[in-house]
């Protein structure tokens, strides 16, 4: 190598080592529940749709790495770490913690009572918290924080697309099947809106007990529970997935299974084929040795829609990125986001809930993609599901701060 050769390629490594150096670190924390029941073994080997199939660090790291180009261009670098919380009661006193070093996105794959907390502590503390996997409508309504974004969907844009698609095909006569958990109970007035508002027929509501206990026959035999109605379809209200599977094979009547069997509403699913999917899916299968969830599509996407706003900043704002910056540019109307969904995707600026289409899938494929044709809404029809600006209780200012 020549003198000059060996002089130049020795001031390229020292540039490159003084722009590694002055890269701004971005933190980020994953913040989960080491006793949260979705992520127990037996739950987690069971694979039921719609469900976690595995915890979410992976897709963070997915995420991370393919951004990272991006983020350096504009003189970033992400950082995380990961915590593991045993009782939620100490989300307060972690949140203090994080805020106290630095940290600047908080990924919470908690429980609603979870996120909840780690929202109540974080407040005015600007900090930006994503919420990866709750469902629960009341973190969109009555319990909604202005730095809390909701990246998984809501329980009511899950029933809102299951209710156009039965309205499509003309399946309005409902048989549903509950339980009587507080969470199924949710899950089915969320339903019941979602029959009203679209205009499904609920013929019954037939309570279920999860076993065998020959006492309670009346409420743990499907046979007996689907047998007296006419129905075209049958809803089963199963937030855990364990009582469902044994549903469709198990009704008196040849009848389509729905809800948390059969044909699933869900906001992710390996098998869709289009929009860059299958590019986004084989580089988790590849990282995770399974296949990607909706969960695992939040925990990506988070990553991701910080480094689109990092992207979306005036050049002369990129060497001082702050929460408070991003948070803005995430919540304006002109921020758009690919998440391989195809739909451009941004938040509802009432509650900060990510507009996305949802899936109806089957055990191995994609059936449809709600909003159905013919769905529509005046300004987005992504707002056809879930709550729109003048329901619910939540109605955050558009321009507010953290």
């Amino acid at each position: 190598m020549s003198l000059r050769r060996a002089v130049l390629l020795l001031a390229l490594l020292l540039s490159s080592s003084v722009s590694a150096a002055e890269l701004q670190t971005v933190s980020i924390a994953l913040i989960e529940y080491a006793n949260d029941p979705r992520y127990r073994e037996d739950v987690i080997d069971a694979r039921y749709q719609a469900q976690p199939w595995g915890r979410l660090d992976t897709a963070v790291e997915l995420a991370m790495k393919e951004s990272r180009f991006a983020a350096q261009k504009n003189g970033v670098k992400f950082e995380l770490a990961k915590y593991d919380v045993d009782e939620l009661s100490r989300l307060p006193a972690l949140m203090r913690r994080l805020q106290a070093e630095g940290t600047q996105f908080l990924l919470l794959d908690l429980p609603a009572e979870g996120v909840k907390l780690a929202a109540d502590a974080a407040q005015g503390s600007g900090t930006v918290l994503f919420n990866l996997s709750a469902l629960e409508n009341n973190l969109r309504d009555a319990d909604c924080y202005a730095n809390l974004l909701h990246i998984a969907p809501s329980r009511r844009m899950l029933t809102d697309a299951m209710a156009q698609y039965l309205i499509s095909k003309k399946w309005k006569e409902v048989l549903v099947l509950h339980s009587d958990t507080e969470a199924d109970q949710r899950y089915l007035d969320s339903l019941q809106a979602s029959a009203k508002k679209f205009g499904l027929d609920l013929v019954a509501l037939k309570s279920y007990t999860l076993g065998n206990d020959p006492r309670q026959r009346y409420q743990n035999n499907i046979a007996l529970l689907t047998a007296k109605y006419d129905y075209d379809v049958v809803y089963v209200v199963d937030s855990r997935g364990e009582f469902a599977v044994d549903v469709p094979y198990s009704i008196i009547k040849p009848r389509p299974v729905v809800g948390a069997s059969g044909l699933v509403a869900d906001w992710w699913h390996w098998a869709w084929e289009r929009n860059g999917a299958p590019q986004v899916n084989k580089r988790f299968k590849k990282k995770a040795k399974r296949q990607m969830t909706g969960f695992d599509w939040s925990a990506w996407l988070a990553v991701k829609v910080i480094a689109q706003a990092m992207l979306d900043l005036p050049t002369s704002d990129n060497r001082a990125v702050t929460a408070e910056s991003l948070f803005h540019t995430i919540r304006s109307e002109s921020f758009k986001l690919d998440g391989a969904k195809g739909y451009p995707l941004n938040f509802r600026p009432w509650n900060n809930q990510l507009r996305q289409p949802v899936f109806l899938t089957s055990l191995n494929r994609v059936i449809g993609r709600a909003p159905i044709d013919g769905f529509l809404h005046p300004m987005n029809n992504l707002d056809v599901l879930g709550s729109d600006h003048d329901e619910g209780r939540c109605q955050l200012n558009p321009g507010g701060s953290l």
